[in-house]
């Protein structure tokens, strides 16, 4: 395993984990907000599981050096993970400055699974947030490894494995990926 202090916290490092399609510009948005990680050596690794894109979704990945896992599933991410901390982004989804120390706190204090906390020009209003939920994933998932791989069956993507879970709210803000259009 392998540890960081930040701002005073040992912190079991981070394994970043992005499911794409299509998606290099948004991913190239993605990567861009965790640039602070890699530059303060909390992120072990990025791992950009990509299901048959035919843009330049494995370029982006190639030049910021992530792990580029092509037509492969999501267990084969997680394989190839190093860290024991995984934190499941959507493709353009962007963290905003100071997402490190809140992920350090609650990583070192071992709390269950969180998410981010939606800026506040990205909120959605109430009744929308009730009749039209959106993707469990669009507040990103900061999860173990070992829970994730309890919550992991065959065919699951990581939507599905934030679906449904009681998660704490993180003092970190995020932008949400914008919705994709049909």
């Amino acid at each position: 395993m392998e540890f960081v202090l930040i701002m005073g916290y040992w912190l079991l490092m981070i394994s970043v984990l992005i499911e794409t399609h299509n998606s290099d510009e948004a991913l190239a948005r993605t990567l861009g907000g965790l640039v602070g990680g890699a530059v303060e050596g909390v992120l072990s690794d990025v791992i950009i599981i990509d299901h048959g894109s035919v843009d330049q979704t494995h370029r982006v990945a190639d030049a910021a050096g992530c792990i580029f896992l092509r037509d492969q599933t999501l267990i084969d991410g997680f394989r190839r993970a190093r860290s024991e901390w995984f934190l499941f982004l959507e493709p353009g989804a962007r963290l905003l400055d100071g997402w490190i120390e809140p992920v350090a706190v609650h990583a070192e204090r071992m709390q269950g699974p969180a998410c981010f906390t939606r800026s506040h020009t990205h909120r959605r209003p109430f009744l929308s947030r009730v009749f039209s939920p959106g993707s469990p994933l669009a507040d990103g998932l900061l999860i173990s490894k070992r829970q994730s791989m309890a919550l992991f069956s065959p065919g699951k993507k990581t939507s599905d494995i934030a679906r449904g879970l009681a998660m704490k709210r993180l003092r970190a803000e995020i932008i949400p990926a914008p919705l994709k259009k049909s």
